[in-house]
This record gives structure tokens, C-alpha cells and sequence, in this order.
């Protein structure tokens, strides 16, 4: 079996049977196919005859290349889920990745926006044509929710709840559902009453969120919306659409939320997941002690 034939192997499964999202299918893709680059280039191998050497050969040449942890480490898991994949189909017998490591990264704490510098950049959008009305919903749903750039372009306008109050999100495992406070309510309410419809290229488009061409919104088409107030607004932290879900969680952990509620709201299998805002509160408070205390 060639490389190209293993891959292709791989991504019916991923797509078919495992229902792999477009970002995950696209990342282990994407890394097993540099992988088989790499053997195609230094070796006389292939996926299936490749050996420890070989994996252990190439994860050397990511770090030598000057990749980062996170990248190092992502290869190393796509690489033993592509393997694990080859073992259980018979196509290797046995798994080369098992003794594969990942490096231990430095964990830095998101960047988040204070209070004052969300309340700025929410405002940025102007409500007098459809795209203000539009960005100013996306925003204001992203920040009172939490939830994934993934999650709001894949809402459709049947996920909104207006009169209660609440959007139903399809995540990674379940539907969860998720209150909204009324800025929230009123900016899509205006939206979806009168932007949306003049917007939607057809009667039958589901998207809630769709761009000037009437379609479903990318997550490409949403980066550049942010970008574009966060320069507007003049604040200078590197602001992605995530820094609005970091920074929904960490203000709600100040203001007095339980972990286990936002762990719920965030759509995270893992409280683990969540305590990194427990650290991020903390190191606010030693900022401000260090700042305020005459001798600190």
C-alpha cells in the first residue's frame, strides 16, 4: 500500500466513522503527510515500514527546524493516532510511536481583556448598515457566552432561543445550552428581525451568522471582523477571537462563578481545563498586590 493510498485510507476514517471536525481532519492530515514527506526525502521507507528510528529521525528534524513545543507536540499525537489507526487495521503489526514523548511546553497564560477593554471593543461596531448590526451580535454572543469561534459560525438561526433567553451550542460531544444577558439578547434580536433576513443569499440558509455574500460566515471572515475593531478600538494586546472566550471565563471566575459551572458552559471534558483561569485570577491579584502594597 503507497502513502497516498494510506492516506486516503485515513481520512475516509477520520471523516466517516470517527466525524472528525474540518479544523481536526485538516491538522492530522496536514502532519501526516509532512511526516510522509519526510520519508519520501531522507528515507527508504514508508508509512507502514517506517520504525522508531525513522519517527524518532523525524521528530529530531521538527526541533532542528526550530519548531515549537506545541507544534512539536501536536505532530507526536497525530502521528500516534495515525498509528494506533494502522495497527487496529492490520496494516502494521506493530505501533513505533510508543516510545515517542512530547516535550514539556512552558504554559502561558492566555491573554485576556480587562472589563473596560471588552466594554471598547464591543462598541467598535456601528449599527447603521447590516455589517455593524452584524458584528456587533457576533461580538457581543462570542463574550457573553464563551463559546469557540467553531461553535458561533456554526450556529444556525434555530440554536437562538431569544424569548428565553438562551443559544443552544452543538460542541465537540453534546449540546449544551447557554444563557445570555440582554445586550446579548437585544444586538441579535436586531440581527436576526431585520439584518439577517436581507442578508441570507436563500430563504433555506441555516447559518445564523453569514457573510456579504449571503453564505455561512468562515472562521477566516471572523478573524478579520476582530482584527479589525481591535485596531480600531486602539488597544494593543494581540486580541484573537479566543481572547474573548478567555476572557468571558476569567471574569466570570472573578465576579464569584463556580469552576464546575463555567467547566459547563465552556464545553471542557476536563475540569483540568478549566483551573487555568483559577492561575490566571491569582497572578491578576499578585500584579495588583505587587503594584499597590508600598513594600512590595
Amino acid at each position: 500500500m503507497t502513502n497516498s493510498e494510506c492516506l486516503a485510507k485515513y481520512e475516509r476514517y477520520l471523516a466517516d466513522e470517527k466525524k472528525a471536525s474540518r479544523n481536526t481532519l485538516s491538522s492530522y492530515l496536514r502532519d501526516i503527510r509532512q511526516f510522509g514527506d519526510y520519508l519520501d526525502a531522507n528515507t527508504d521507507v514508508d508509512y507502514v515500514t517506517a520504525g522508531e528510528e525513522e519517527l524518532n529521525g523525524y521528530i529530531d528534524h521538527l526541533r532542528a527546524a526550530g519548531k515549537s513545543v506545541a507544534t512539536v507536540s501536536r505532530n507526536i499525537a497525530s502521528l500516534k493516532n495515525f498509528y494506533v489507526w494502522m495497527k487496529l487495521h492490520g496494516y502494521v503489526e506493530a505501533n513505533p510511536t510508543g516510545k515517542l514523548v512530547p516535550d514539556k511546553a512552558m504554559h502561558k497564560l492566555p491573554e485576556i481583556l480587562t472589563a473596560e477593554e471588552v466594554e471598547l471593543l464591543l462598541s467598535q461596531p456601528e449599527c447603521t448598515d447590516r455589517k455593524g448590526y452584524r458584528d456587533r451580535a457576533m461580538l457581543e454572543l462570542l463574550y457573553a457566552t464563551g463559546i469557540r469561534v467553531s461553535e458561533l459560525i456554526g450556529l444556525d438561526v434555530t440554536d437562538v432561543n431569544l424569548s428565553a433567553g438562551i443559544i443552544n451550542c452543538r460542541g465537540r460531544d453534546k449540546v449544551r445550552s447557554i444563557p445570555l444577558y440582554p445586550k446579548a439578547v437585544k444586538a441579535l434580536k436586531d440581527y436576526v428581525d431585520f439584518i439577517r433576513p436581507e442578508m441570507i443569499a436563500s430563504p433555506s440558509e441555516r447559518a445564523l451568522f453569514v457573510n456579504v455574500g449571503g453564505e455561512r460566515m468562515s472562521r477566516q471572515g471572523f478573524w478579520k471582523i476582530v482584527k479589525s475593531y481591535q485596531q480600531k478600538a486602539g488597544i494593543e494586546k494581540d486580541i484573537t477571537p479566543h481572547t474573548l472566550r478567555h476572557s468571558f471565563a476569567t471574569h466570570l471566575l472573578e465576579n464569584g462563578a463556580d469552576l464546575h459551572s463555567i467547566q459547563e458552559m465552556l464545553g471542557h471534558a476536563d475540569i483540568s481545563s478549566t483551573q487555568i483561569y483559577s492561575q490566571l485570577v491569582k497572578k491578576q491579584l499578585k500584579d495588583v498586590y505587587n503594584k499597590a502594597h508600598p513594600r512590595a
